[in-house]
């Protein structure tokens, strides 16, 4: 038992390093993308900066779920708790994992013969980009640009997942904006003097507080999804940081979704026809999604053999070169 809580504190205290580091990254990431945002002269390079503000965001409220659930299990272990919840985390951490790919990702339109045959009414066009989440692992793809000569929604990105574990759930989301000739200029964020409580430090504490409050109402405004969020009013300022994305469609894939080929999913719809940024989608997306286990590629174990020859030995060598093909001798 002794080993066990020492394995597991180790494990916490190491992932603990990690998250916050990677915290870290993110709020950099988010400072310099604000900054380059507040300083956008296009419309293309508005609409790019907007979407990585957004990806950052996610990926920070991610951390921040992750780091919510390590210090919780510090807390079970100061208080002397442990369980299967215990057990089931040492065992979840030596079971095989292995990479997740998507590709090929295609979501097909729906659009009335008046506006794709005719070509009648006002020329609709947005900017749409797909986000992925496993775990604290996100993505986002290329921004492409929609209109009604458009029949399908096609992102050429591979994204590719590592460390994937078999109760994987792969969540992808579909963001729109509408694409306007004029765009606002975005207004520089205030500077939040904040903090978060606990060990994290005044100057780490401060910097992940502010850029939580800036995610959560990103999350807000954009998705209302996550799994953290915040009381605090966010401020006017943020909420004019140039075009806005919102959530147009999502769905969540796991390892039941897995099959050869292309094939087709459905989405659940997040928006109406009378939203600005709404697409006319048919409720469907068509992709590919491989996994490969580490098992696979990677040595598992390896030590010596000992075979117990019962039959004639012309009749058993062939057997044991099988065995040796898969199998890594010291």
């Amino acid at each position: 038992i002794s080993v066990l809580n020492t394995r597991f504190r180790l494990r916490i205290n190491s992932s603990t390093n990690l998250v916050l580091q990677q915290i870290e990254r993110e709020v950099r990431m988010q400072e310099g993308t604000c900054k380059l945002l507040a300083a956008c002269s296009r419309k293309d390079q508005a609409l790019e900066a907007s979407k990585s503000l957004l990806t950052c965001n996610a990926r920070i409220l991610a951390l921040l779920s992750q780091l919510q659930r390590i210090r919780k299990a510090q807390i079970l272990e100061g208080v002397g708790y442990r369980s299967d919840e215990k057990l089931r985390l040492n065992m979840y951490a030596e079971s095989c994992t292995g990479k997740l790919s998507l590709s090929d990702l295609r979501i097909p339109l729906m659009w009335k013969d008046s506006e794709y045959f005719k070509n009648k009414g006002e020329l609709h066009r947005c900017a749409v980009f797909c986000l992925l989440q496993c775990g604290t692992e996100i993505y986002d793809t290329d921004l492409v640009m929609v209109d009604r000569t458009m029949t399908d929604i096609c992102f050429e990105d591979t994204i590719i997942f590592n460390e994937v574990g078999p109760g994987f759930q792969l969540r992808a989301e579909l963001y729109s904006s509408c694409v306007v000739e004029d765009f606002p200029r975005a207004a520089p964020a205030p500077r939040r003097m904040s903090f978060l409580g606990g060990s994290l430090g005044c100057s780490s504490g401060k910097k992940i507080r502010a850029a939580f409050e800036s995610a959560a109402a990103c999350g807000n405004v954009s998705s209302g999804g996550g799994n953290i969020r915040s009381g605090h009013v966010p401020p006017s300022s943020l909420q004019s940081l140039g075009p806005k994305y919102n959530l147009l469609a999502h769905t969540t894939l796991t390892i039941e979704h897995v099959r050869e080929g292309f094939k087709t999913h459905d989405l659940i719809l997040s928006a109406t026809e009378d939203s600005p940024f709404w697409l006319p989608l048919y409720g469907n997306m068509c992709c590919r999604l491989v996994v490969q286990p580490l098992c696979m590629i990677q040595t598992v174990i390896s030590g010596q053999l000992e075979v117990k020859v019962t039959l004639p030995f012309d009749i058993l060598l062939p057997e044991i070169f099988n065995i040796t093909s898969l199998l890594e001798f010291d």
